[in-house]
């Protein structure tokens, strides 16, 4: 049986602890040192993809669409939104550890078949929350794969992206009738009912981290309302 090999460390910002990356054999995997479970598989990548899926759906047609996404993880996210919208479209990755992008941009790529090298993708190295702090709205999706969703498991400041002000921001850089989709390891109903507070209709799905088997996720769809 082929044995994990450790191919580098990463810092997360503010004391987060730090990220180990390990290679087996074609298999990768990001993990929070000192911990057993692992932040990201390469083999599992389903919700990551339906975040997309559900997320970008409605601009399959749109000329022209500028998404947002927060986090690169292993790619499968915006490698999914990339497969949906059309060849004048934008995505914008922000990725707050630059040693994830450098992993993506390396062998690690070739498992979401490298979308960073898809001249659609533009990527923003720092806090997502830097590309919220606009006057006028900018985007027709925004996709977050953010730690562990509402609440955050290894850098605290990502907290405030659930907050009230943190989704009062991501409304105004909404374009009207635009989506936030959300990944999160399980339900929140409290975070559904802040949600609505913020002036989002809201659904959730639920959707495995492997195709048909595996943990189950949840996915919440925050679609803008305009008055």
């Amino acid at each position: 049986m082929q044995t994990w090999t450790q191919l580098d460390t990463a810092k997360i910002p503010n004391n987060g602890g730090e990220l180990i990356f390990s290679q087996r054999g074609n298999e990768f995997s990001i993990r929070v040192a000192g911990t057993r479970g692992e932040l990201m598989n390469s083999r599992v990548f389903n919700s990551e993809k339906k975040l997309s899926q559900l997320g970008c759906h409605y601009l399959k047609d749109t000329q022209e669409a500028q998404v947002l996404v927060g986090g690169l993880g292993m790619g499968y996210t915006l490698a999914a939104a990339l497969n949906i919208l059309t060849d004048s479209s934008k995505i914008t990755v922000a990725e707050l550890i630059p040693e994830v992008v450098k992993w993506n941009q390396g062998e690690l790529g070739n498992c979401a078949k490298n979308p960073l090298k898809d001249p659609r993708t533009h990527v923003h190295i720092g806090d997502v929350k830097q590309l919220l702090s606009i006057e006028h709205p900018s985007y027709d999706a925004i996709l977050l794969d953010v730690d562990n969703g509402p609440k955050g498991l290894t850098h605290k400041n990502n907290n405030w992206l659930y907050s009230t002000a943190g989704l009062a921001a991501i409304y105004n850089a909404l374009r009207p009738q635009g989506m936030l989709a959300i990944w999160s390891a399980g339900p929140d109903y409290l975070f559904t009912v802040n949600l609505k507070k913020a002036g989002f209709t809201v659904d959730t799905r639920t959707v495995r981290a492997q195709a048909t088997k595996g943990p189950q996720h949840t996915i919440f769809l925050a679609k803008k309302v305009v008055a």
